[in-house]
């Protein structure tokens, strides 16, 4: 109990760090950046399950290489593929580099430089490769593991043999289409806050969370969206947050962050011991309850008997 508590803190800790240096606010959010165009779909599954193919084979490649001498285990595989079609994990990032392009009647696929930011597209790439792997996740993480496949072997395998995406011509793109959102570069800031928030998935005390820009601060825009249940946390933030974050850019003051951080840390690391005494105390004031509780029902039954 007191090792979870000590790692939530850390994790708050952690995420008022890149408040104060970055000032990019971190919030709960269960909202999802954009919706599938499921009628997009089958227009798109053939050459997402191509791309989805080529990402398991230089991922399982590049954990190989990253962990060499030792070999890849067969969980190390599956994990890849369980996760590849994911926004939440970092196998999917391959996903928010894809643009979807109207070219003609068809619909291509075509990679950017860069990550873009999440809309309805890239949720629909997402969906694509999700109903193209579904439940074949395992039976392709162990094709990998023991065949040790070429690259256009697995994506015979993948995409013509097992999940048969690949088997049929898409269909027309109808001429009434709506068309997508433009393709919006994340700035390279932006892409490694977000592949930080990725690698905190799961912890304690970092569920999903949403980043906002210093410019959507300073307007109040999206400052209104949290759910009700975190008012309490929110209480510790400024209501006019906005304010002081431009009264702050208008001093034009430069922070020495590193002191900050390690102020930060030593603060944090004294509250974490009170925190940690204090709910060692609890713990065990509860269990001399709960013996003292047992012993006397114990003794009454022992009573009943006789």
């Amino acid at each position: 109990m007191v090792k979870i508590d000590q790692t939530v803190m850390f994790n708050s800790f952690l995420i008022s760090l890149l408040l104060c240096s970055s000032w990019i606010k971190i919030t709960y959010c269960s909202k999802q950046a954009g919706v599938a165009r499921k009628d997009d779909i089958p227009f798109i599954k053939c050459q997402v399950c191509e791309k989805l193919a080529k990402e398991l084979y230089e991922q399982v490649r590049d954990k190989q290489a990253e962990i060499s001498p030792k070999k890849i285990s067969e969980y190390d595989v599956i994990e890849i593929s369980e996760n590849v079609c994911n926004l939440k994990k970092r196998e999917a990032d391959w996903i928010l580099k894809i643009d979807i392009v109207e070219q003609g009647d068809r619909l291509e696929l075509v990679e950017q430089d860069s990550e873009g930011q999440c809309g309805s597209e890239c949720k629909t790439i997402e969906r694509a490769c999700q109903e193209v792997l579904g439940y074949y996740d395992t039976d392709v993480a162990e094709y990998i593991y023991k065949k040790k496949p070429t690259l256009s072997s697995l994506v015979n395998f993948l995409c013509k043999d097992t999940t048969k995406a690949c088997s049929t011509k898409p269909p027309p793109v109808p001429k009434g289409r709506e068309p997508g959102e433009v393709f919006v570069p994340k700035s390279a800031k932006e892409a490694e806050m977000e592949k930080m928030l990725k690698s905190m998935e799961g912890m304690p005390g970092a569920p999903g969370m949403k980043m906002y820009s210093r410019e959507e601060l300073m307007s109040g825009k999206g400052l209104d969206d949290e759910d009700d249940d975190d008012d309490d946390e929110d209480q510790s933030y400024p209501s006019n947050l906005g304010k002081i974050l431009r009264e702050k850019e208008k001093n034009n003051k430069k922070v020495d962050w590193k002191q900050k951080i390690t102020e930060g840390i030593k603060n944090v690391g004294e509250a974490t011991k009170k925190h940690a005494t204090k709910t060692a105390f609890k713990l065990q004031k509860w269990w001399k309850a709960k013996k003292a509780a047992f012993t006397q029902q114990k003794s009454k039954s022992g009573k009943v008997e006789l």
